[in-house]
């Protein structure tokens, strides 16, 4: 899959949520779900970056990382959203528990945080990856690596939205 191997910079927090509302504006309206892995170090920005997704897409109440409960469900303007952090995952089988197979259908976009803590635990594929990376005291950096055709057709869209 040809990636986007373009780095964009990201300032602070604000350009952060910025550009996570950016990805929101360009996500498929087609019904399926896109999946994006979300991965980087601790403080890397995945939280702040599915915030300001969410927020552009209309969620008006808090979002935080879903830490401990492993799975957060939103409803913004009707559209089904998945936010997973599975930092403390002691085992990909505790996904299975979960059923995540069974909140698939009917969703438009799942965010995952720490995918590869549940690697063989039922995760859906990843659409894309968007990896974060911290540069500077609040700064950090973001680059998008598609590897599925709609993946890449959304990486498309984000790089030249018109």
């Amino acid at each position: 899959m040809e990636s986007v191997r373009r780095w964009h910079a990201l300032a602070d927090e604000e350009a952060t949520l910025a550009f996570a509302a950016h990805l929101a504006d360009v996500l498929p309206r087609d019904g399926e779900p896109l999946v994006l892995y979300l991965q980087g170090d601790l403080g890397a920005g995945k939280t702040t970056l599915a915030r300001g997704m969410l927020h552009a897409m209309g969620e008006a109440g808090p979002v935080r990382s879903p830490t401990y409960a492993l799975l957060a469900e939103y409803q913004p303007q009707g559209r089904r959203v998945l936010h997973l952090d599975l930092y403390r995952l002691e085992s990909a089988d505790d996904l299975l528990a979960l059923g995540l197979a069974d909140h698939l259908p009917g969703s438009t976009l799942w965010l995952i945080e720490w995918p590869e803590r549940g690697a063989g635990g039922g995760l859906p594929p990843a659409d894309a990856i968007v990896h974060l990376e911290p540069v500077a005291s609040g700064a950090r950096r973001l680059r998008l690596d598609p590897v599925s055709p709609r993946g890449l057709h959304w990486a498309a869209r984000v790089e030249d939205p018109d």
